[in-house]
């Protein structure tokens, strides 16, 4: 989380609205341990990751839904047995779970 802070503080800034993604559990093998984080912000823009790059393009939908209709924090999971798994590419054979929600500046 440590590495987006000053990203997080220049949208801030800039009066940007964003969602921050943070692992919070991992089922099985996973690319990235709990605690890893990544954000998104209003305009698309992305910092961090959270499965070194097989689920952070459907991590980002989520997150400019989540900002386009204002939904509640969430989590959401991403497993090798999904459909949508492997139409984005996470084959590391296990499930992962992280937790969006939209930052409250």
């Amino acid at each position: 989380m440590r590495e987006l802070i000053d990203d997080l503080d220049r949208w801030r800034r800039a009066g940007k609205r964003c969602v921050v993604g943070r692992v919070v559990g991992i089922d099985g093998s996973g690319p990235r341990d709990p605690g890893a984080a990544m954000a998104v912000c209003e305009d698309g823009e992305v910092v961090g990751s959270v499965s070194g790059g097989c689920v952070e393009g459907a991590v980002v939908a989520e997150a400019l839904e989540m900002l386009r209709t204002t939904s509640p924090a969430r989590v959401v999971t991403f497993g090798y047995s999904d459909d949508e798994a492997f139409a984005v590419g996470l084959t590391c054979g296990g499930t992962i779970h992280l937790f969006l929600q939209e930052l409250d500046w």
